[in-house]
C-alpha cells in the first residue's frame, strides 16, 4: 500500500515522467516507510484487537498518520542527505495511503466477517474457558472464527454422529477441553473424522494462541513439565543477558545527562532522600532491593500525596531510569514478570488461591513485561490470576521477536502515560 501511494502520487504530478522520480524517492521513502510501520506496530494498528474499522481505529490511524508525517518531515528537513525535500509529494503521498489503507481495511473486515468465510468451530466439552473464547470469539469476528456448536463430552450419541454434526454444521475446526491422549472413546470418534479434512486442536493451546494467555485450565503440575523442564533456552537467555547489558549502559549514558533535571524534579516532589528502596522478589524468589527516584514526600506512599512533580516522573518512567543498576547487577532484565514485594508475592490468600502463582519468580523480573501491556494495574485475586496466565505466556513463548514486541508496545504505554 506505501508503495502503491507512492506510485500513483509520482503519476498524478509527473504524468508519463514518473519513472524518472520513482529512482530519486525510491531509497529515501524506504527508509520512511521502515519507520512508518514501526509507528503502526506501536501505536497499535497491528493489533487486530482494534482492526474493527470503528471510531477507535480511525482514531489510532489519524494519530499515526500525524506522528508519520512529523518523522517525515524531520527526516527531510533536518537530514537533507538525500538532496530532495518533497513538500506537496510527501502530503500527496500519505493521503493517498491514507484512503488506500482505510479502503483495505473495509474490504478485509467485511470479507473477513461474511458468514460464508468464517472458520466454523465445534467445541468438544464444556468448561470456563469454552464460554470465554465462545464469548470472545464473537465479539471479535475479525479474527475469522465462529463457534457453531459446543458439546457436551457425556452426550455420547451425539458424539457417535460426529461426522453427520460436521457434515451439516460445516465444521472447519474441532476443539477438545480434554486431553484426547486420555480418552479413548474421544480418539476413535475424531480418527472417523479424517476422510472429511477437519483440523483437531486442543481447546487451551487454541486459547492461548488467540487470546495471548494460558487457560486456567491447564495450569496442572504436568503443563509446567512439558513447558517449563523441556527447553530450558540457554541460548536465549545468554543473549538476552547480553541485550540488557548493552542496552542499560546506552540507556545509563543518557540518564546521566538527564539526572540534574530528574533531581530536581525529586526535589519538587516533597522532603526525603533522592533514592527510594524497595524490598523484591527477584528470580528464585530471591529478595533484592530495587531503586527508585522517590516521587511522593518522605513516609508518602499514595498516588494522592503526589504533586505534579512526582506524578510526572511516575507517568513517564523517569523514576524507573535507576533500576537500570539493578538490570546491570543481573538481579532484573528489561522484560520479564513484574516484580513484587513480598507481601505480596508470598501472601497465604493468593497462593490458596493460585498455588502456582510462585512459578512466575523462575525467571528475572522485569521493567516490562507481557502482563504489563496486556492487561491494566490491579491487585484483587482476579487480578493476579489474569496476569499470573500472561506471565506464564511469556514465560512459555518468550524469544527475541517477543522481547522486541514487548518493549516497541511498552514505548505506547510509556507515552500514553498508563500501565502503572
Amino acid at each position: 500500500m506505501l508503495y502503491l501511494a507512492l506510485f500513483l502520487t509520482l503519476v498524478f504530478r509527473y504524468g508519463q515522467d514518473w519513472p524518472k522520480h520513482w529512482d530519486w524517492h525510491f531509497l529515501p521513502l524506504t527508509i520512511i516507510y521502515a519507520l512508518f510501520l514501526i509507528v503502526f506496530y506501536i501505536i497499535g494498528l497491528y493489533d487486530i484487537h482494534v482492526a474493527q474499522n470503528n471510531a477507535t481505529f480511525f482514531f489510532i490511524l489519524t494519530k499515526a498518520l500525524f506522528i508519520n508525517a512529523a518523522l517525515a518531515i524531520t527526516f527531510f528537513y533536518f537530514i537533507p542527505f538525500f538532496g530532495i525535500s518533497p513538500k506537496i509529494n510527501l502530503i500527496l503521498n500519505l493521503f493517498i495511503f491514507a484512503l488506500l489503507f482505510v479502503a483495505w481495511r473495509q474490504f478485509y473486515n467485511h470479507f473477513i466477517k461474511s458468514p460464508n468465510l468464517l472458520n466454523n468451530i465445534m467445541v468438544l466439552g464444556q468448561n470456563q474457558e469454552a464460554k470465554e473464547l465462545a464469548d470472545y470469539i464473537k465479539l471479535n469476528p475479525q479474527f475469522g472464527y465462529r463457534v457453531k456448536k459446543i458439546v457436551e463430552m457425556e452426550d455420547v450419541k451425539l458424539l457417535r454422529d460426529l461426522i453427520e454434526t460436521i457434515i451439516q454444521e460445516k465444521i472447519q475446526l474441532i476443539l477438545t477441553t480434554v486431553d484426547p491422549h486420555k480418552d479413548l472413546n474421544l480418539v476413535r470418534n475424531l480418527y472417523q473424522c479424517i476422510p472429511l479434512k477437519v483440523m483437531v486442536n486442543e481447546l487451551s493451546s487454541f486459547y492461548e494462541k488467540i487470546t495471548g494467555k494460558i487457560p486456567i485450565s491447564a495450569i496442572e503440575e504436568i503443563w509446567f513439565l512439558e513447558n517449563l523442564m523441556t527447553d530450558q533456552k540457554t541460548f536465549f537467555t545468554g543473549l538476552k543477558r547480553m541485550m540488557d547489558i548493552l542496552i542499560s549502559l546506552i540507556l545509563g549514558f543518557g540518564a546521566l545527562l538527564l539526572s540534574p533535571i530528574i533531581i530536581t524534579l525529586v526535589k519538587l516532589s516533597g522532603s526525603g532522600p533522592i533514592f527510594y528502596r524497595q524490598k523484591c522478589v527477584g528470580q528464585d524468589n530471591q529478595i533484592f532491593k530495587i531503586l527508585k527516584f522517590r516521587t511522593a514526600a518522605q513516609n508518602g506512599e499514595k498516588k494522592a500525596s503526589l504533586n505534579w512533580a512526582g506524578k510526572f516522573l511516575r507517568k513517564t518512567r523517569l523514576d524507573e531510569l535507576p533500576q537500570l543498576l539493578n538490570i546491570l547487577k543481573g538481579e532484573m532484565s528489561f522484560v520479564g514478570p513484574k516484580a513484587e514485594k513480598p507481601e505480596i508475592a508470598f501472601s497465604a490468600e493468593i497462593l490458596a488461591h493460585l498455588p502456582f502463582y510462585q512459578i512466575r519468580h523462575s525467571i528475572k523480573p522485569g521493567l516490562t513485561g507481557w502482563a504489563q501491556i496486556k492487561y491494566p494495574y490491579g491487585v484483587s485475586i482476579k487480578d493476579m490470576m489474569q496476569k499470573l496466565q500472561y506471565d506464564l505466556y511469556y514465560i512459555k513463548n518468550r524469544s527475541l521477536s517477543l522481547e522486541v514486541a514487548i518493549i516497541l508496545k511498552t514505548i505506547k504505554t510509556v507515552l500514553s502515560g498508563g500501565g502503572r
